[in-house]
């Protein structure tokens, strides 16, 4: 192995130091009649009133709740006195401390005292404070070495419902009742606001401003973060609510900071996936480059970042937060409307912010509008729209998640189950937040140099000599081919690890494309038939060690996929006895091929009936949860399994769109011990951290001109998550594709990171040399540059594998601060280098291309233009798909041939483009063999 490096490293010059004052929202206008309202008994932690010390004697800023607070009374109509608490709307601009002394000079409330009963209340209060702080100090002397600072609040035993504003902006109001449509009475009766829009997409029924769900009733900081508890206070709608919650924050590094609410009295499913690392070193606070805010009137909490106090997430008094056992509720506010990822969903590349409903929860379907998708990765990337600064939010869950992103800017989160647990990744480059995301769920695998070539495959081969037919008119026809896929039909009445009598030659013929320097990837499902007789071993093995998800009963889960005699039960991967299970049924289907690589399939998991075939318990709380996301078929158990069938790990519930992943995790391990390589796997169901162990492929999308244009921005989110190995059916997968649309889309193909021609079994042929000369010569010129450009594209594999970096990427992700990048979606980039401009729409000669400034180089011929940041409308024939190098790069790059075995016995050479200061550098990772 040969490694070369020329890289510019730039130093990050972060200011800690803020002049800077944060503020929060505006008030909604005045107290709602008949609300209790509640008077403060917690002193206020502002740069004035309290500060502490270490026992060093260093000084350091402790987290602070809110500043300015003020008592008045206020009228209710009841007998006793009620106090209001109000803010003035501005948080404390003192840095957060680190504390072990606590040392208050001065409580002040400033109010005009005229009503004796109010005087009496008021000094109440002043003597539970000065009760609270000598409390607090007491403590502090007499174990002045500990690193914690603990304030216990009393509860007065108030409760604030909020108030309805007489008048508010469609933008600011928060969903107080997204289940079926909500009349005026059923909203009031839950104490929401009600008042129509003229808009439909805006919600009638609306959560009061200042609802105080939860109350704060400890405060705790230690040396690496802090804990707060909070008390439910207002019962929601949907049962069960958590009575304490424990939030707590933890300074992992720099960039990093992690926030947990979690039940403080009992414990909560957590997944197993992604593997976080353990974080043994901590920062000291003063390093951050956040801060992080808890309001003493608030629920909820704030992350800013602390060089200009910018927003990065805001939930305090936002909305309606609701902790119960199957629904959990946080919404926020966004830095801007420039929001990335939350996937996997069909939809731009840029989100829609214009009340644009998602939920993720992995689903067997068509990509569609609005529909759930086969992922589930809830992380974004949002970007300062005044500094081009992005920063990165990660909830580490696995449960149904509804997300509701709102024209304030805001996101809404509403998963059922599991905790809140947070993970803010503060950049502030693009590619930072990437690669802090990455860091915590793990690197992208580096792939075999094999599995960069093109691959062939289609639903509907009916035997060897059919696949080898079409094979061999593209080889023919001079277009680079190294891997041949097949799916179910080679096996025997479609059950795993079997091959039916029409692909008997199927050993033979695998032998014959490795001769030649090619490869063989096959199809596995996880489905298992169970109607097969006694000598179909991967059941009655997987049944005697008790591997299958089970029901109530323990007995195995029975649906139905694609087994011909009806009956199909589902390994459980979150078992470790089903890891060996799978290695040692692929070790008997390597023994009837050898294959290279596996796609698996339908791992959401998919199943064709609802649930099982006896159906799923009728008075189940998991299958009817008392608030049901707006998913595709209207229940969680629609085309997969019962919720209530029981994993090694614990319920469907909460494993659901682990499975995809988990199958992945098994396979990854199994064809490393069979193969003794980097494995190919491809996967259809993906989560959180799946780029560590395999790739994507984007599902059955159609043969239209829109999902060609859609597999950009599904690449580009893809990339972002991790999973860089990605590329969608090209010519498309559903449907009858024709030339020009697959010549288009062959050579966007051309420059997918897995790049691979598949469609089904009812639809003609689309292999490239099907369509005849024309479709034949555009894609030998598109895939002869791109295995002219393998060793670049391996580079970056190799780079995304190491440090967490994107193989395809946004221009964003180079040009932050050129906004006109941030909303282009129709072109991307292969690292920092390459620009790729397709023509995308039917009968398109000419592309609007956009160049950010600097110089570009015309890959085809090889002209330099010097843009100043524009579009340029250029030629774009049926033959080509434009191109261009940025300068200051220096591209790898090596005489193409048919297969990459044959290419890298070619020789190389270095593409050197130079920028303004006459200047390139470039990287270049090489193995001495194909794998």
């Amino acid at each position: 192995m040969v490694e070369f490096f020329y890289i510019n490293k730039c130093n990050n010059n972060n200011n800690n130091n803020s002049a800077s004052r944060s503020r929060t929202p505006s008030g909604y206008g005045t107290p709602k009649p008949n609300s209790i309202h509640r008077a403060s008994s917690i002193p206020t932690l502002s740069g004035s009133g309290l500060r502490a010390r270490t026992p060093s004697g260093s000084s350091t800023p402790v987290p602070s709740l809110a500043s300015g607070t003020r008592l008045q009374r206020k009228s209710s109509g009841a007998s006793d006195t009620n106090l209001v608490e109000e803010s003035n709307n501005t948080p404390s601009d003192t840095n957060l401390v680190e504390e072990s002394q606590v040392h208050v000079t001065e409580v002040t409330i400033n109010h005009v005292v005229s009503d004796t009963g109010e005087k009496v209340a008021i000094e109440r209060i002043r003597a539970k404070i000065r009760a609270t702080i000598e409390k607090s100090a007491n403590s502090e002397k007499s174990a002045n070495n500990e690193k914690s600072n603990r304030i216990d609040i009393e509860d007065d035993g108030g409760v604030n419902y909020g108030s309805c504003p007489m008048k508010i902006q469609d933008e600011d109001r928060f969903d107080c009742y997204p289940g079926p449509s909500p009349t005026k009475d059923s909203c009031t009766a839950r104490g929401c606001c009600w008042s129509l829009s003229s808009n439909s997409k805006v919600p009638a029924c609306y959560y009061p401003h200042g609802l105080e769900s939860y109350r704060i009733v400890q405060y705790q900081n230690h040396s690496h973060g802090l804990d707060v508890y909070w008390k439910n206070k207002i019962a929601s709608p949907y049962g069960s609510d958590v009575k304490l919650l424990k939030m707590s924050v933890t300074f992992e590094t720099e960039t990093r900071v992690h926030v947990k609410i979690t039940d403080a009295n009992a414990t909560r499913f957590e997944p197993s996936l992604p593997e976080v690392p353990m974080f043994n070193t901590r920062v000291r606070y003063e390093d951050c480059q956040y801060d992080v805010r808890v309001g003493e009137n608030q629920t909820g909490f704030a992350i800013l970042r602390r060089a200009d106090q910018s927003l990065v997430f805001d939930s305090r008094n936002l909305g309606g937060f609701i902790y119960s056992d199957q629904f959990i509720q946080i919404s926020s506010r966004l830095t801007s409307r420039f929001i990335y990822g939350m996937g996997e969903k069909r939809s731009p590349f840029l989100r829609n912010v214009d009340w644009d409903t998602s939920v993720l929860w992995s689903l067997d379907g068509s990509p569609t509008d609005g529909s759930n998708g086969y992922g589930y990765h809830p992380f974004y990337m949002n970007l300062n729209a005044t500094s081009g600064d992005a920063h990165g939010v990660y909830l580490r869950t696995s449960n149904a998640l509804e997300i509701v992103l709102q024209p304030t800017p805001a996101i809404t989160y509403r998963v059922l189950g599991g905790i809140l647990d947070f993970y803010f990744f503060l950049g502030p480059a693009p590619g930072q937040v990437v690669s802090q995301y990455l860091e915590l769920v793990g690197n992208p695998t580096l792939p075999p140099y094999w599995s960069l070539g093109f691959h062939l495959c289609r639903y509907g081969y009916h035997n060897v000599s059919h696949i080898q037919a079409v094979v061999d008119r593209n080889v023919k026809a001079g277009i680079p081919l190294d891997t041949v896929w097949v799916d179910i039909d080679y096996m025997e009445r479609h059950n795993d690890f079997s091959i039916n009598e029409q692909f008997e030659g199927l050993k033979e013929y695998v032998k014959v494309l490795h001769a030649e320097g090619r490869h063989f990837i096959p199809i596995i499902d996880p489905g298992i038939a169970s109607k097969e007789d006694k000598t179909y071993t991967p059941y009655t093995e997987g049944l005697e060690r008790g591997i299958f998800v089970k029901n109530a009963s323990g007995l195995p889960v029975e649906g139905s996929v694609w087994n011909d005699r009806g009956g199909t039960v589902f390994p459980d991967f979150s078992n470790p006895d089903t890891v060996d299970y799978w290695l040692r049924q692929l070790k008997l289907m390597y023994s009837l091929f050898e294959f290279d690589g596996l796609w698996i399939d339908m791992n959401e998991p998919s199943n064709f009936v609802n649930g099982s075939l006896q159906g799923c318990p009728s008075n189940s709380k998991y299958e009817s949860p008392p608030y049901t996301p707006h998913v595709y078929g209207g229940s969680l158990n629609y085309k997969t399994l019962c919720m209530e069938s029981q994993h090694h790990e614990g319920l469907h519930y909460n494993l659901h769109t682990m499975y995809g992943t988990m199958e992945t995790v098994a396979t990854n391990f199994a064809l490393k011990e069979i193969l003794n390589t980097r494995p190919v796997i491809i996967s259809r169901s993906t989560y959180a951290g799946h780029g560590k162990y395999g790739g994507h492929w984007t599902g059955d999308v159609y043969s239209t001109y829109a999902d060609m244009k859609q597999s950009i921005g599904d690449i580009l989110s893809l990339n972002m998550f991790g999973v860089s190995l990605v590329g969608a059916d090209i010519c498309g997968f559903n449907g009858a594709s024709n030339a020009a649309l697959c010549q288009r889309w062959l050579q966007l193909g051309a420059f997918y990171p897995f790049s691979r021609n598949h469609n089904e079994d009812s639809a003609p042929p689309q292999d490239p040399a099907y369509y005849g000369p024309e479709v034949i010569a555009s894609t030998r010129k598109a895939y002869q540059t791109r295995y002219q450009l393998l060793p670049y594209l391996y580079s970056l594999f190799y780079r995304a594998s190491l440090f967490g970096e994107t193989v395809a990427r946004s221009l964003l992700f180079e040009f932050p601060r050129d906004s006109n990048t941030w909303t282009v979606d129709s072109q991307f980039l292969w690292g920092p280098a390459l620009l790729i401009a397709p023509a995308l729409e039917e009968n398109q000669t000419t592309v609007n291309v956009y160049l950010p400034r600097g110089i570009w180089y015309e890959f085809y011929p090889g002209k330099a233009i010097h843009s100043n940041g524009t579009y340029y409308s250029v030629p774009c024939p049926t033959d080509t798909i434009p191109l261009y190098v940025r300068g200051g790069y220096i591209v790898p790059m090596q005489h193409a041939d048919q297969t990459t075995t044959l290419s890298r016995k070619n020789s190389m050479f270095l593409a050197v483009h130079m920028n303004e200061t006459k200047q390139a550098h470039g990287t270049l990772y090489w193995t001495m063999d194909n794998h």
